[in-house]
């Protein structure tokens, strides 16, 4: 997106006047709306400015932005954002006809809030939960893993899954699970049923619907348990989300997942600002490429769209990045000489493993014999 100053007193009229500017704080912005601070030099920008920067950005280009973002993935099918490179023509490259992205993180995070809150953005489709929350029952979580075409069209180029969160006392078979997902696929309603849960036996056999290779994944994390994280010193929770973060399996090529921060709207905009550097430094990643900060909902309890088109462009713009993300991530086709090549590979394996269990094997024939010759 491009980079836009917002330093004149014009630029500043043309932000929405309905949106909820949050991160417009007295000790960084005038009665006008404008920076104290001058950031017309890049070089002096703070990480905090770098933050507030961007949700200027957010806002001074989400009233027409929005719609012409929502324009492009109505329209979008697998493959449009994809650049040719290598010489390799796009025709020969191996692109799924559903670009697929799954939403991970611990549980309670906001998933499928988000995923409610696509739903009413990019869908259109008002107040109505497509996908079911832990807001009203605490004791609920996803035991399936849902398919949603947020888009409710016909014709959808991509499709988001929505999984069961992990739990921090048990992070290695959550990431596991995960690694799963990532190089196996996921299929609509597979379970997710864990060691410790008692419905075991009651799986629900997904193999009816179409499996799906996984072309990105989300990371959501809860900004306020962020904030409490770093306040009480008690930094589980933070560490086990670093190492979700850092996953071999969700990482495509060299890009880090995309961040989505929600519930920061039950904290002050200063902490909220704080807890965002705070995890960003923790992670190790930049304050604000491929972070976004969305309020899945309003403290009345509804899907903010109408009210803040700054949170609904921000959501829009995180599914637009992680589509062009994934169609950066396509590999070629395999040609007759890389199946050959594949199949004389997989003998030579299978020949290794013969002749290794024959040597084994007369290892322990041989042991006896060779014992009754010492005496």
């Amino acid at each position: 997106m491009r980079n836009i100053s917002f330093s004149d007193e014009e630029q500043s009229d043309i932000l929405p006047k309905t949106a909820t500017l949050w991160w417009r704080t007295p000790q960084d912005f005038d009665e006008n709306g404008h920076l104290k601070v001058d950031i017309s030099d890049l070089s002096k920008l703070t990480p905090r400015l770098k933050i507030l920067r961007e949700m200027e950005r957010l806002a001074f280009i989400s009233t027409e932005g929005l719609e012409d973002l929502r324009h492009k993935l109505i329209t979008y099918r697998a493959g449009d954002f994809w650049l040719p490179v290598g010489g390799v023509k796009k025709e020969d490259m191996e692109i799924a006809p559903v670009i697929t992205i799954v939403l991970v993180g611990l549980c309670a995070s906001g998933k499928s809030s988000l995923v409610n809150y696509m739903y009413s953005v990019l869908g259109r489709s008002g107040l109505i939960p497509f996908a079911q929350t832990s807001s009203g029952n605490s004791h609920y979580t996803t035991m399936f893993l849902e398919e949603h075409n947020v888009l409710r069209s016909m014709r959808s180029g991509f499709c988001v899954y929505d999984t069961r969160g992990l739990e921090t006392n048990d992070m290695i078979e959550g990431l596991d699970e995960v690694s799963t997902w990532m190089t196996r696929g996921v299929r609509h309603n597979q379970p997710c049923f864990r060691h410790d849960d008692y419905n075991n036996n009651n799986k629900i056999t997904s193999k009816r619907y179409t499996k799906r290779n996984v072309d990105c994944a989300i990371i959501v994390a809860d900004l306020s348990e962020i904030n409490k994280a770093f306040i009480s010193g008690d930094l589980k929770d933070v560490v086990a989300l670093k190492s979700l973060f850092n996953n071999s399996s969700i990482r495509k090529s060299n890009e880090n997942p995309l961040l989505i921060l929600t519930h920061g709207d039950t904290i002050s905009a200063e902490e909220r600002i704080n807890s965002r550097l705070k995890i960003c430094e923790f992670l190790g990643i930049p304050e604000t490429t491929g972070v976004y900060d969305v309020a899945c909902l309003t403290e009345q309890g509804i899907l903010p769209e109408e009210s803040d088109p700054i949170t609904a462009f921000a959501l829009t713009e995180a599914v637009y990045r992680s589509l062009m993300q994934s169609d950066r991530n396509h590999q070629p086709k395999k040609k007759l000489k890389d199946w050959i090549v594949l199949f004389l590979t997989w003998i030579l394996c299978c020949i290794g493993a013969f002749f290794a269990i024959l040597a084994n094997f007369f290892s322990k024939c041989s042991q006896p014999h060779n014992k009754k010759l010492k005496y």
